[in-house]
């Protein structure tokens, strides 16, 4: 029994279109790269070219397993040395948005340099903000208010 192409895909929180490779459509959750996607295709021994709309459901619950597991070697894991557990991971989707919200809240607590660059809007990688960052910002001189014609005689 063949089944049938699905157009819309839902994968670790993330709606994929049924229409891209396997390989591309992967790198559109939240927290996996391309490489990362390549290597859950060679464990899975998927074809990267397939569309993923037309895998099967068993073959999507493999992927997702695969994902869950993190047992991927420590160079493709995005948080490594975390900083409560000490323990190499791998974060995907809303995990991985909730930690780095966490991370900046903790920098800013601690009032560290790159903490009060992100609690100003300012930039926190050593940057220079002469000629960028400058938006929403007042930038150059304030001018005085013109006063109307009227007010004047």
């Amino acid at each position: 029994m063949a089944e049938e192409f699905k157009q819309i895909i839902r994968i670790m929180g993330a709606d994929i279109k049924g229409e891209m490779q396997t390989y591309n459509a992967l790198t559109k959750i939240h927290g996996i790269s391309f490489m990362l996607s390549n290597a859950i295709c060679n464990v899975l021994k998927l074809n990267k070219n397939e569309k993923i709309g037309s895998l099967s459901n068993e073959e999507l619950k493999k992927i997702e397993s695969v994902i869950k597991q993190d047992a991927f070697p420590t160079w493709l894991k995005n948080r490594r040395k975390d900083m409560d557990s000490g323990k190499d991971l791998h974060l995907v989707s809303t995990d991985l948005k909730f930690q780095k919200e966490l991370d900046i809240k903790h920098l800013r607590k601690i009032r560290c340099y790159r903490g009060i660059r992100h609690s100003l809007g300012l930039p926190v990688r050593g940057q220079r903000t002469r000629s960028n960052f400058r938006k929403g910002k007042t930038v150059g001189v304030k001018k005085k208010s013109v006063k109307t014609a009227s007010g004047k005689k």
